[in-house]
């Protein structure tokens, strides 16, 4: 899939992270016996069984978003389904195994190898001699060469989405007979594996008419275990039938349709039989897991979770003794629900007895899931308040709020441009360095952001930082692009089921308060204090003011913090409070009232002693306790209730530490730490714009961002979180520019030097005098960077191109432009007897081998429900 954008211009800056004028590069992989890449962090998991265990014949109906837009895996509208078309019917001279890495593919190529490089690099084809079109024509020169001249760039009247490598082909011509191929480069180029997967033939790719329409429906021509049969908009299904003409394996299914199914409406397409294979989000899962441990109970026990899970006996015996009362009004709605809740009980149980044929495959996706920091102007601009941010983080907490609720290993991603297991990868997170929140207060504090400092009033609607004058208003909402990168993370793809999470997890946030945008989108606003502990504790609670005012002071008790009143009370207005110096002062005066408010009280007990000489000591108790228990809820150095008097006009109740240097009574425990005012810089405070997706299915993804939130409020970053429409979360958000942060996904290439230059280069103005970012989204890239990518593309050694991929991300570590987090979930639903299918990982999919069990046979290897 391509992901193509552009953005408004910006003044990007090249950075690198120096130690004693040196970029800190961890050691890389040439310099050790060990291989960096190591294995995968989660193997597939696909049923893997021997064909002749498998049934000949039968249709798998496999789930897919949609209906492809074309069948032209070149085009821009390509997608998922366009990908899974062209590997069942089209041939590829490469496919990944299990780890990522591309294997020469047997069916189709004999040899391939480098047999030149001076003058130039030449690369020879011998193809397979049983290899042939479904016409009958052989596979050879004459459909390499007009693949490379329609993907070249040089004619643009051919509408192609990226022609990377094929760019850099001087020419195309048979070798010694049919079955070679020689392919001539004007320009060395390391990842030439990476070219003719797919082939097309020479019938669609030779003329641009061919190539820009007639393969958007239709594959008259085709060379795989299947071949295109039918594509039914109608139905929502495309057909694919065996290849009569195939010479590899037979496929053992004899048909395969790909079937559009809605995300939400996977678990009823699924209980319903209307498909076999799944890709699922992780409530899906979870159903299916439930309706597995419920296989042994029977048909007809009571299930203990759906809609009638929270009927207890105690409320069904009120709800008969409503619907049989004497007042018929009340009754009659009872029956009424009553009936409803019986046929949403009966629905779920009927759906769940469907799901036990059913179990839920997992893995992780060759896709991870990154924090984005938009470097193109405001604070984000100084790549010191971006480490500081990526320094705040702990990517291992991230991660396990996604994968651990799934059973999946939670291991942060060490690298921009290869996931674990891929022959490119190497933890380089080094070269920024880990979770520190002491280092990263110290790079706010150099990039000047201060805390207590003069912050001058705000507009209401404040443009994000990464929001140019001429942008739209924050949380607009419009359509998406049809380029986004992997799931974006707003998941209008699988994305946003990036595994399961608490209620807790993605909605509750003790310094966050949310409100309805008058544009449409979520708003919340979360602030930090830079004398703020890390919280990166699910349940800890900031202490720091929600919103700032002019004049150096800022609003206590306006974000339902602790020490509010109850929620829903009617409140007094905010008391306005003096930062730091007056909170000096403000606390010894409690201290002095407090001390006043012991006497006082003794004095009173004095009396009471006098007039009720019989109760002496029971009073005496009393009050020393409720005096004692006073001074413990309120904290030491205060009293609770010498201090609601003083602050009985304020909606809030302090909460409170003392403060270094206040007075306090002899005996005062040692004061705690004080809220300070917000970090500030040239009377603004320091607030990002966060922008997170709203949809339905991105609760994990949500709750990952307001985790971030609180660990940004751990070093006195504001966040204000924007919760935007899945429709324009990537177009009008990301690609354009309108955010501080956001989380969004990106493929891992086994191809890296090609594939991930666009994502990570430097952006350059235009002809036209915007910024073309190409898919750099976060603005930020480096001319070292781009120097290296140019060297790997470019080096025929596969060590040494390796080895400057992982130079080139470090760099873009250095940079903190992006701080990759966690490798995504792939969580599929398939049929308890489907071999060879499932969560596939990194490896490209044998369709061939795909099938049903024989009665009585078994996979290889369990799956784990």
């Amino acid at each position: 899939m391509s992901h193509d954008g552009v953005g408004p211009r910006a003044v990007m800056r090249s950075v690198a992270f120096l130690t004693a004028g040196v970029l800190a590069v961890p050691a890389l992989a040439g310099c050790s016996e060990k291989d960096p890449a190591g294995k995968p962090t989660a193997g597939q998991e696909i049923a893997p069984a021997e064909r002749g265990q498998i049934a000949d014949g039968g249709t798998l109906r496999w789930a897919v978003d949609a209906l492809p837009e074309t069948l032209n895996a070149f085009q821009a509208d390509a997608d998922a389904a366009t990908s899974k078309v062209a590997g069942a019917v089209l041939p590829s001279m490469y496919r990944l195994d299990a780890n990522g890495r591309p294997q020469r593919n047997p069916d189709y190529l004999e040899s391939a190898k480098v047999v030149d490089r001076e003058p130039r690099q030449v690369v020879l084809y011998k193809l397979n001699q049983q290899a042939v079109w479904s016409d009958g024509r052989e596979i050879g020169a004459a459909d390499f060469a007009a693949q490379w001249r329609a993907l070249s760039g040089k004619d643009t009247a051919f509408w192609t989405a990226r022609n990377a490598g094929y760019d850099r082909i001087e020419k195309i011509e048979r070798g010694a007979n049919d079955l070679e191929v020689r392919v001539t480069f004007s320009k060395p180029y390391a990842d030439w594996q990476s070219l003719f997967s797919p082939l097309y033939p020479k019938d669609v790719m030779g003329t641009p008419d061919a190539f820009n329409d007639g393969a958007r429906r239709k594959l008259k021509v085709t060379a795989g275990p299947f071949a295109l049969d039918t594509v039914d908009k109608d139905s929502g299904e495309v057909r694919l039938k065996r290849n009569p003409r195939w010479w590899g394996r037979p496929a053992k299914l004899s048909e395969l349709v790909l079937r559009a199914v809605p995300r939400d409406k996977r678990t009823a397409a699924l209980a319903e039989g209307k498909v076999d294979l799944a890709e699922i989000g992780s409530s899906e899962a979870h159903r299916i897991t439930l309706a597995a441990r419920d296989k042994g109970k029977g048909n007809g026990a009571p299930l203990a979770h759906g809609p009638g899970a929270a009927l207890t006996p105690g409320k069904s015996l009120r709800s008969w003794a409503i619907a049989h009362g004497s007042d018929e009004e009340a009754a009659d709605e009872e029956i009424l629900a009553r009936k409803k809740r019986g046929k949403a009980v009966a629905e779920y149980a009927d759906e769940q007895s469907s799901l036990r044929g059913f179990e839920v495959r997992k893995s992780l996706e060759p896709a991870f899931t990154q924090l984005a920091l938009n470097g193109e102007e405001g604070p984000l601009a100084d790549e010191r308040v971006r480490r500081a941010v990526a320094r705040a983080l702990d990517r291992e907490e991230l991660a396990r709020v996604v994968l651990k609720p799934l059973g999946l290993p939670a291991e942060p991603v060490g690298s921009h441009l290869a996931l674990s297991g891929q022959q490119a990868y190497a933890d380089n997170s080094g070269a920024l360095g880990g979770q520190d929140t002491k280092e990263a207060r110290a790079l706010l504090a150099d990039a000047g952001w201060v805390s207590g400092g003069p912050v001058k009033e705000e507009q209401k609607e404040k443009k994000a930082a990464g929001a140019g004058a001429s942008k739209e208003p924050a949380g607009s909402e419009a359509s998406e692009a049809s380029q986004t990168p992997a799931g974006s993370d707003s998941d209008a793809d699988s994305d946003t089921d990036e595994g399961s999470a608490s209620s807790e997890d993605s909605g509750s946030s003790g310094s966050s308060s949310t409100s309805d945008g008058s544009d449409g989108s979520d708003s919340s606003t979360t602030s930090g204090s830079s004398d703020s502990s890390s919280s990166s504790d699910s349940s800890s609670s900031s202490d720091s003011s929600d919103s700032s005012g002019g004049d150096g002071t800022y609003i206590v008790g306006e974000d339902g913090k602790p020490g509010d009143d109850k929620p829903g009370e009617n409140r007094a207005p905010a008391l306005l409070v003096p930062a730091p110096l007056a909170e000096l002062q403000r606390v010894a005066l409690l201290d002095q009232a407090y001390v006043l408010g012991v006497h006082s009280q003794a004095e009173k007990a004095q009396k009471a002693k006098k007039q009720k000489a019989g109760k002496k000591q029971r009073i005496g108790k009393k009050q020393q306790a409720e005096t004692e228990n006073q001074r413990k809820k309120d904290g030491p150095g205060t009293s609770g209730k010498v201090e609601k008097n003083l602050a009985h006009e304020g909606r809030t109740q302090f909460q409170h530490g003392g403060a270094p240097g206040a007075y306090a009574p002899k005996g005062t425990a040692a004061p705690g730490r004080v809220a300070a005012g917000p970090l500030a810089k040239n009377g603004k405070p320091l607030t990002l714009r966060f922008v997170l997706p709203s949809g339905p299915g991105s609760q994990s993804l949500r709750a990952v961002g307001e985790r971030i939130a609180r660990m940004l409020e751990g070093i006195g970053i504001r966040t204000e979180i924007s919760k935007v429409a899945d429709e324009s979360y990537f177009k009008d958000h990301i690609a354009s520019g309108q955010y501080d942060l956001a989380l969004y996904s990106w493929p891992a290439s086994a191809f890296p030097a090609t594939d991930a230059r666009p994502i990570y280069s430097k952006p350059v103005p235009a002809a036209d005098g915007s910024l073309n970012v190409e898919q750099n989204y976060t603005r930020v890239g480096t001319d070292q960077v781009d120097q290296l990518f140019d060297q790997a593309i470019a080096e025929l050694d596969p060590g040494e191109s390796r080895s400057l991929v992982r130079k080139a991300d470090a760099r873009i570590w250095a940079a903190a432009g992006s701080i990759p987090l966690y490798q995504r979930p792939q969580l599929t639903a398939a049929r308890t007897n489907l071999a060879n299918a499932g969560a596939f990982g990194f490896q490209t999919p044998l369709y061939e081998d795909m099938g049903f069990l024989k009665k009585g046979a078994k996979p290889q290897v369990s799956p784990s429900s």
